[in-house]
Order: C-alpha cells, then sequence, then structure tokens
C-alpha cells in the first residue's frame, strides 16, 4: 500500500525524535557539574576523572549525526511513502532512541564485553534499518524521485556500512580493540564509491 502524500511530515517527525535523542545524550554529563560542586572538587576534575563519559557522548553524537546525514540525503527525493517504509523508518528511530541507554554504560562498563556487544550492535541495527529505508525509497517507483532504481550501484551504497558494521561487531568484543573496531565506519564511503563503480561497469 502506498501513498502519494507529501512526506514532509513524516520526516519533521523523525528530525525531532532524532533531535531529542541526541540531546539526551549530554545529560549525564551536565549531572557531573552539581555532583563535582557538591563535593567541592576542582572544575579541572569534571573533565579529567570523565573521560570515557564525555568519549562515549561524542561517539555516540558523531554516530547519530551521520546516520541523520545520512537519512537527511534519502528523502530529498523522496515525494511519498509505504507502510513498510514508514514502519521502518519507525524501527530506526527505535534504535536512535534507544542509543543513549548503551551510551551511558559504555562510560560506566568501558570493559564489559556485553556493553560492548550491546553499543555496537545497537549502532549495527541502525544501520540494518537504514539500508532496507533506502531499499524502500529507491525500490518504489511511487516513493523515490530519484531515476534508475533499484541498480547494483544503490544497494551497494545501502548495504557498505551495514556489511562493514558485520565485521566490526566481533572485533569489539576482543578486549584489546573494544570500541576502536568502529573505525571500521570511517573508509565507508571510499569502499562503497569503489564497490558502485565496479557494480555498474557489471551493468
Amino acid at each position: 500500500m502506498s501513498t502519494t502524500r507529501d512526506p514532509d511530515r513524516l520526516v519533521l517527525f523523525t528530525d525531532a525524535v532524532v533531535a531529542i535523542a541526541i540531546t539526551l545524550l549530554v545529560l549525564p554529563l551536565v549531572d557531573i557539574v552539581p555532583e563535582a560542586v557538591a563535593e567541592h572538587r576542582p572544575s579541572i576534575e569534571v573533565i579529567t576523572e570523565h573521560k570515557p563519559q564525555i568519549f562515549s557522548f561524542l561517539l555516540s553524537f558523531a554516530v547519530i549525526a551521520q546516520y541523520w546525514l545520512t537519512h537527511h540525503r534519502m528523502f530529498q527525493g523522496v515525494r511519498g511513502y509505504t507502510t513498510g517504509l514508514v514502519s521502518w523508518n519507525l524501527v530506526w528511530l527505535l534504535t536512535i532512541v534507544f542509543l543513549p541507554f548503551p551510551t551511558e554504560m559504555t562510560a560506566s562498563y568501558s570493559d564489559d564485553r556485553f556493553t560492548r556487544a550491546l553499543y555496537v550492535g545497537t549502532i549495527l541495527a541502525s544501520s540494518v534499518c537504514l539500508a532496507v529505508v533506502s531499499l524502500i525509497i529507491h525500490g518504489n517507483p511511487e516513493v523515490g524521485g530519484e531515476e534508475g532504481g533499484l541498480t547494483a550501484a544503490v544497494v551497494v551504497r545501502s548495504l557498505t556500512p551495514t556489511a562493514l558494521l558485520v565485521v566490526a561487531f566481533p572485533l569489539a568484543l576482543i578486549p584489546s580493540v573494544g570500541y576502536y573496531a568502529l573505525l571500521l565506519l570511517l573508509p565507508a564511503p571510499v569502499v562503497s564509491r569503489v564497490a558502485r563503480r565496479r557494480a555498474e561497469v557489471s551493468e
């Protein structure tokens, strides 16, 4: 079932939810200040004694920001939506709203195997949902505004970040690697571009 209704309402709702989620990330850091004041600790210790919290905040902020930018680019040419698109978009938002929870856990349980699995697994689930959203947009001519449809190049572009996260997930469970496994996402645009060119040539 599809509709040609303007998707602006869906996009605005998504933007609002993402904005709330990304704001929630900083709240645990805000709570640190009155605690430090009450214990009469030097102001510099607010930073030096809470590096894990600050690191997890910055990491999750970067992840959500990147996913939002990707989502924004996807919906630039969208002219309608289907029930499936709305459903998968909501599931993607669920992963985004949930991310502040494992983010807070990483600050307190940074060396815990389960915490690393939960954090990276949440990011992986978010990437899978975003990939499905992209495939729905490009695979339905009543939804996507771009010409070409669901080509091999589109599939490669959509699935590359998810494929890299599938590799990063087991690596993150290794104590000596941990969250550094997420650095595999940095070359994602280059990998996607190379794979897309090969896919276009094969077509």
